[in-house]
């Protein structure tokens, strides 16, 4: 399976955060899985990717020219797929996988996991959208978003939305309901 994972890619978070990566990166190796991440280096993006690898999974990169122009480019990728802008980026790392994970990160993390939830929701794609909530990193979104629905904003009965699990232990098992 092809799993596209958005996540951080600074290097100055916590150790604990950064040991997500290695521990998903793993995970995929082990079982077979592809990644499918933005090609850059630093933060959870090195770490995710890196333990992908020596674990045996295959590594496919997406990056655009404004990164690659920084030194960031990885070199750990089986296929690098060179695209124009971040637009472009989401759209085809959303579009090689089968499911989507989103890490802890930032606005880049934030924007890649709304896009895919938004495209999702006007029928671009039916890909699963699996967020983990990293001791409760997520849940001021999580409020949010039950804030949006009380308020009508999104529907009581959502055909799409994001699915957040606590555990990296949670998501492997989202994951592997989908085999």
């Amino acid at each position: 399976m092809k799993v596209a994972v958005y996540c951080s890619a600074k290097d100055v978070i916590p150790e604990e955060y950064l040991s997500l990566g290695d521990q998903l990166g793993q995970w995929l190796g082990e079982n077979g899985h592809t990644l499918v991440y933005g090609g850059a280096t630093g933060g959870l993006m090195s770490r995710t990717s890196n333990a992908a690898k020596a674990s045996g999974a295959y590594v496919i990169g997406v990056i655009p020219p404004r990164i690659v122009a920084c030194g960031r480019k990885a070199d750990n990728c089986d296929e690098l797929y060179r695209v124009l802008n971040m637009a472009q980026r989401k759209q085809h790392m959303r579009d090689l996988a089968d499911v989507i994970v989103c890490l802890p990160g930032s606005y880049g993390t934030l924007d890649e996991m709304m896009d895919a939830t938004s495209s999702a929701i006007v029928g671009e794609h039916h890909k699963p959208t699996f967020v983990l909530n990293y001791k409760g990193f997520y849940d001021p979104l999580k409020q949010q978003i039950e804030r949006m629905r009380s308020l009508h904003f999104i529907p009581e009965q959502e055909a799409y939305k994001p699915v957040f699990a606590d555990t990296l232990e949670e998501l492997y098992e989202l994951i592997n309901q989908l085999s």
